[in-house]
């Protein structure tokens, strides 16, 4: 697998990396395939993963760290801070001291490195962000401790969907090495401010939800729905599943004959220099295969590109988009 550099860290990365919410968050999920998966990615040159303490209260985690202990010194691990009001994305107007105090993320570094299994976590992220955040200086004392004290390697953002502009400050302070950010061939806002930030002052790109969560799989209708409980039933209500399968239905015969829209998605990603690495969810060994055969395709035509650009889809946040 082709690698990139992740940022001013300088790692190098696998062009594909791989989201683990699915495998903890989602029903449908088999423990034994996910770590069937695991292992198959890292087999495949997979070695960025990224997980959070949220993903099944640390089960993610867990997961995760038996891949570590397998590979020592192979793995890059990237796992997030859950909010502590646990409101996703931040309400706005919230405080800092209600979403991320010092002594509560020190103390979620701390559960999460124990549930990886590390001493040092390589990127720990925020799960939500506010650039207003930046105000005050407690932050920023908070992350200079932790890699002070080498509990963390990295900093980084998650930031909020449909937001990238709510990052670009943060990207310019120097106070984040990457930033994780919703791109793909409906969300291709990111390119506007905050690529170009990053690019500016070497700040990591994770690209996130390159299957737009499941619509650029072309696998969902209007009959769709998954068990009670599942995060997609209050993402996919009717008004946004169905302006959603407007879009696919536009969408397709773009598609290369021989191809998938999955394998067009990827490779959009990847086509992009700005973004350090793209992260989709695999629950299964299949997953893996068609997204790494997929990034080993390379990058795609400018006329392709050209044409994907004009099915940028520019949405802003509603009750249910968190």
């Amino acid at each position: 697998m082709r690698t990139r550099k992740f940022g001013r860290m300088g790692w190098d990365t696998g062009e594909l990396g791989y989201g683990m919410w699915g495998m903890a968050g989602w029903t449908g999920s088999d423990d034994a395939a996910s770590a069937a998966s695991l292992e198959l990615a890292h087999a495949k040159g997979v070695n960025f993963f990224d997980t959070a303490l949220a993903y099944g209260e640390g089960r993610s985690e867990q997961m995760l760290a038996r891949l570590v202990a397998a590979h020592p010194d192979k793995v890059l691990t990237a796992t997030k801070v859950p909010p502590m009001n646990r409101k996703w994305p931040a309400p706005k107007g919230t405080p800092l001291a209600e979403v991320f105090p010092r002594d509560y993320v020190r103390q979620m570094v701390d559960v999460s490195r124990a549930n990886l299994g590390v001493e040092t976590i390589d990127l720990l992220q925020l799960h939500v962000w506010e650039d207003d955040w930046l105000d005050g200086r407690e932050l920023i004392r908070t992350v200079d401790e932790l890699r002070r004290e080498k509990a963390i390697r990295a900093f980084g953002l998650s930031l909020n969907r449909w937001e990238p502009w709510n990052g670009v400050r943060a990207v310019k302070s120097g106070l984040a090495d990457a930033v994780q950010v919703i791109y793909n061939i409906f969300d291709q806002s990111p390119e506007d401010e905050l690529f170009p930030a990053c690019r500016d002052n070497g700040v990591a790109v994770i690209a996130r939800v390159p299957f737009d969560e499941g619509s650029l799989t072309d696998t969902l209708t209007m009959d769709s729905h998954w068990p009670e409980g599942d995060w997609r039933n209050t993402f996919f209500v009717p008004e946004n599943l169905r302006a959603t399968l407007e879009r696919v239905d536009r969408l397709r015969p773009l598609v290369p004959a021989g191809t998938t829209m999955a394998e067009l998605a990827i490779r959009f990603i990847v086509s992009n220099p700005d973004v350090s690495v793209v992260i989709p969810g695999m629950r299964r060994p299949a997953h893996v295969e068609s997204n790494v055969a997929a990034a080993e395709k390379g990058p795609l035509t400018s006329g392709q590109l050209a044409e994907l650009r004009t099915h940028r889809w520019d949405r802003k946040p509603t009750r249910w988009s968190q």
